[in-house]
């Protein structure tokens, strides 16, 4: 694959092109072999029937014994007869509860129109919304949006002085599956003390979207929320994105919510019947196989060529990261498996990373997503005879040129325009593939031990933060982290970070800065 020249053969050989849907994928710059496909053909068979019954209801996450049905959301037809109509009006409820936001009729406690969103969340129910926000809201939404996405005080700070006085016509979305999650636990104390510290009533502007009978769902009831909107246990957080979770914050914003489902849903019915040669989503999953040989053994870099789909790759991180990086397989063999996911913006991209991705060491393949439209307004020349829009995709095919020359893979998925529909179809295409190649390597896609070890670990810290703090003289020249340690039973690091933190907080006083961790002394504040 040397010259451009030599490879027209190849990509009109395996160019695939939905005409239908404004989408195309182009594999040719990946340096697979024919044979991958009959070779591949039992394992892709599996891949097809695993997913077929996936979407019928099979118990698809044995770890938590329960259905995996985010397919069913953009088209209720595929779920079991008894969700169907849970799902249907799960989303009237949410597109009737924006336009009475929007016309009124839900108002503000002032009396008043709301003018903005606050979305409390994090992991899915916070990158999905936000991709979201990025990419298909108007440009002027019917309501502003803004996030707290993490448990740092200073970060949710800044977001509530940028909201300013207009807090008060803010209605505020808290999204937690089991209203355990501690980071939006955070958020919610941290939002309703923002509010009334201007005076108001928290309750008068929170809505609940969370699992039935969870103990944010029982929070909002008996403080009486303006409204409460499901989360299913059949849905995971970062398969979220067409749940309440996403679309309740889109529906405000002024998103096409039908056109995003209606987008997924049609990429769905492509890839579910297409035989694996012109099934994108299957290709994805070979191309992700070929490259990584079967063990991730490459990085993906997603490059979208578009500015609003900056956030998509932060989204992918997610979907790629946490359903594929998995220690174990189905056989409880460990495999260690999972593809690294990186990546920002074209041509931005090209004054960043791009010299390495070209001359550096060959650990990745690319992700190319071009967009055919260049904008929505008229254009004009920036010198004579090119556009903008003409520089962005001379950028794009240099770039992808100047790989290939290296030897360097890369994937390029094409979409007409940036739409409701488009990013619905990406976001489809994404979660087919990654269903497809987890089956390919033998893992669970649908659980996540990882992240529910990090929580573990975490909760431990602070509860023995806790006990350290307690252990703490509160006169005297001070005690050491490894004495403090020795005395309640914890690891001295563990100690000395724990301390650390809590005189940088004003709750412990470092007595004596040491030439080394060890010498620190430390007593706690009166």
């Amino acid at each position: 694959m040397s010259t451009t020249t030599s490879l027209w053969p190849r990509f009109q050989k395996y160019f695939v092109r939905y005409s239908q849907l404004g989408f195309s994928i182009d594999i040719s710059r990946m340096s697979f072999e024919d044979s991958l496909f009959d070779s591949m053909a039992p394992s892709i068979e599996k891949a097809f029937t695993a997913m077929k019954e996936l979407e019928s209801g099979a118990i698809a996450n044995p770890d938590e014994g329960r259905m995996v049905g985010h397919y069913w959301l953009r088209n209720s037809a595929l779920a079991p007869a008894e969700l169907r109509a849970e799902i249907d009006v799960g989303l009237e409820d949410v597109l009737r509860f924006a336009a009475d936001v929007h016309s009124g009729a839900v108002k503000a406690a002032n009396g008043q129109k709301f003018t903005r969103v606050l979305v409390v969340g994090i992991g899915g129910s916070a990158l999905g919304p936000q991709l979201v926000a990025q990419a298909i809201a108007p440009a002027v939404p019917l309501l502003e949006i803004s996030f707290f996405d993490n448990t740092d005080p200073d970060g949710m700070d800044r977001v509530v002085a940028q909201i300013g006085a207009e807090l008060e016509t803010t209605i505020t979305l808290v999204i937690s599956k089991s209203g355990g999650t501690k980071e939006t636990r955070n958020g919610m104390l941290e939002a309703a003390a923002a509010y009334k510290a201007l005076g108001l009533d928290f309750t008068e502007y929170a809505v609940a979207v969370t699992g039935v009978g969870s103990n944010l769902d029982k929070y909002a009831i008996a403080n009486g929320w303006l409204a409460r909107f499901p989360m299913w246990d059949w849905v995971g957080g970062r398969t979220s994105v067409m749940s309440a979770v996403g679309t309740l914050a889109a529906a405000l914003q002024g998103v096409d919510v039908r056109g995003f489902l209606a987008g997924a849903a049609a990429m769905d019915a492509e890839t579910r019947t297409r035989p694996a040669r012109e099934n994108a989503a299957m290709l994805l999953a070979l191309m992700w196989f070929s490259a990584g040989k079967g063990k991730g053994a490459k990085d993906m870099v997603v490059l979208p060529y578009k500015d609003r789909l900056v956030l998509f790759s932060k989204y992918l991180q997610q979907l790629v990261m946490e359903s594929l990086g998995k220690e174990h397989d189905l056989d409880g063999i460990v495999v260690n498996q999972g593809i690294a996911v990186y990546g920002n913006k074209g041509s931005t991209d090209q004054h960043a990373y791009v010299q390495q991705l070209r001359d550096g060491v060959n650990n990745f393949f690319a992700t190319f997503i071009e967009v055919r439209k260049s904008r929505d307004t008229a254009g004009f020349e920036v010198e004579p005879g090119y556009t903008s829009g003409d520089y962005l995709q001379g950028f794009l095919r240099g770039t992808r040129t100047a790989l290939a020359d290296k030897g360097r893979e890369s994937v390029t998925l094409t979409v007409s325009e940036v739409s409701a529909f488009s990013l619905g179809m990406l976001v489809g295409l994404f979660e087919r593939a990654v269903g497809f190649y987890a089956t390919l390597v033998n893992v669970n896609a649908y659980h996540q031990p990882g992240v529910e070890a990090g929580k573990k670990a975490a909760t431990d810290f602070l509860r023995q933060m806790s006990v350290v703090l307690t252990a703490l003289p509160t006169s005297g020249a001070g005690v050491t982290a490894e004495a403090l340690a020795a005395l309640v039973g914890v690891d001295a690091e563990d100690a000395w970070h724990m301390l650390s933190h809590l005189a940088a907080n004003g709750q412990v006083h470092l007595t004596i800065a040491g030439g080394t961790p060890g010498a620190d002394c430390f007593l706690r504040a009166q």
